[in-house]
């Protein structure tokens, strides 16, 4: 039988949009990933949540959760300014930030901001390796 708190987190839930898109099309979610989804909505009580795994299109081996992009609507958000709201996704990450996650890319809005242009951004492919690799100084 569920507790009343159980039942009533899950009703506050029911209104929300929470979704994961691992760009290798897998549909599988990671320990990484599940960890960022779980602390963004302990610390942000979103609205809308999406989480992409965009690590398959980076120079690192299959399976990997390296490089995510991120959506999070909530109304914490209202007021701040986007730096005072990335501080805020990146104290919620701060242990996966120092470890295994190497790149994190945040969409921050308020719900307002969201209704306007419900996308997640896509970002641009991966030229892989190093400067050395290809070249540069």
């Amino acid at each position: 039988m569920l507790s009343g708190q159980l039942v009533r987190r899950l009703f506050s839930m029911a209104g929300r949009v929470c979704l994961s898109r691992s760009s290798a099309g897998s549909g599988t979610v990671g320990p990484v990933e599940a960890v960022i989804r779980t602390k963004l909505e302990q610390a942000l009580n979103p609205e809308v949540l999406e989480l992409r795994n965009e690590s398959g299109g980076h120079a690192v081996p299959p399976g990997s959760e390296t490089h995510f992009r991120v959506a999070v609507v909530s109304s914490r958000f209202e007021g701040l300014s986007p730096l005072q709201r990335h501080r805020l996704v990146h104290a919620a990450l701060a242990e996966e930030l120092a470890g295994p996650v190497h790149a994190l890319a945040i969409q921050a809005r308020t719900p307002a901001q969201w209704r306007e242009n419900p996308q997640l951004d896509v970002s641009p492919p991966c030229l892989g390796g190093s400067k050395k690799t290809r070249g540069l100084p």
